[in-house]
């Protein structure tokens, strides 16, 4: 008598999975998780109740701007390309004025995340005591 061996049944192919959201395309990403995050953060903060986000990915650099306190407050963070990872740029302005400096801005990271991007824009306006008062 032969004794067999009992096959065993190849393992389950595990199911791909979908792509992070920093893989999407830019436009993508941006438009249905960076925007809706950012004013998340913003709602967290429960003092932002006429927010305006804009992205605007015809212009060059890309911008994404955000308004409040009756257009009294603004940022916006600039996007040399189409990519999360390109080189960014930020620049704010107070009471109506026109922004006086651009500053790099998350220069130190090699790969940017959906929550570092919404975190350094709410750290950076934290920064202008804009958001928290001390």
């Amino acid at each position: 008598m032969s004794e067999e061996t009992p096959i065993k049944p190849a393992p389950a192919a595990k199911p791909a999975k979908p792509p992070a959201v920093e893989e999407l395309p830019f436009a993508e990403f941006a438009s249905q998780h960076l925007l809706p995050s950012l004013a998340q953060a913003f709602q967290k903060q429960g003092i932002v109740a006429d927010l305006q986000l804009q992205l605007d990915l015809e212009s060059k650099p890309i911008r994404l701007a955000g308004t409040w306190d009756r257009g009294q407050r603004q940022f916006a963070v600039l996007f040399s390309a189409d990519n999360i990872n390109a080189q960014k740029a930020f620049t704010c302005a107070d009471a109506g004025r026109s922004p006086s400096t651009v500053e790099p801005f998350l220069v130190d990271e090699r790969k940017t995340t959906l929550d570092l991007l919404v975190f350094g824009i709410m750290q950076r306006l934290n920064a202008q005591k804009w958001l928290i008062r001390n």
